[in-house]
């Protein structure tokens, strides 16, 4: 099992996501926080992560030191080993969770970055394309515009 932690493993995707350090994106996020909203929420969702991983690390602390060799557990210890058992799953599920919506922000960012790389190509393409009426030759000219009917002078005196 590797020595990463969901945190890592958070600051790792939202670098490569954005290409940028943590500490540049999360100034970008304060200075800037319109300019880029998923940035924000996915900075967010690591912070949340932040406190839960140090929910997990105290949390497996205290059932290291409950469960050590050679100790003999009183009565009253079993409660704390079974809550501190159960609060240890709960930390690492919010942890997996806060992953899971890191991962969604990141899918979401890809996906308006490609609309946004469609969308330049279309207006690309509109800006170069050529100014007759789509279906006729390239060989033929277009069609001379009609003249606009002059209104008459409806109020002359």
């Amino acid at each position: 099992m590797s020595d990463a932690t969901s945190l890592d493993h958070a600051d790792a995707m939202i670098e490569k996501a954005w290409n940028l350090p943590i500490a540049e994106l999360a100034t970008t996020a304060v200075r800037r926080p319109v300019e880029d909203p998923l940035l924000v929420a996915a900075l967010r969702t690591r912070s949340h992560l932040t406190v839960v991983s140090n929910s997990v690390a105290v949390h497996q602390d205290r059932l290291h030191a409950l469960s050590r060799p050679n100790r003999v557990l009183a009565h009253y210890d079993l409660a704390a080993l079974t809550d501190t058992a159960s609060a240890l799953r709960t930390a690492y599920a919010e942890s997996y969770s806060a992953l899971a919506s890191l991962r969604h922000l990141v899918e979401a960012r890809e996906a308006v970055t490609a609309d946004l790389a469609a969308e330049r190509v279309r207006a690309a393409t509109a800006r170069t394309a050529p100014s007759r009426p789509l279906g006729l030759a390239a060989d033929r000219p277009a069609p001379p515009v009609p003249a606009a009917p002059v209104p008459e002078a409806a109020n002359r005196r």
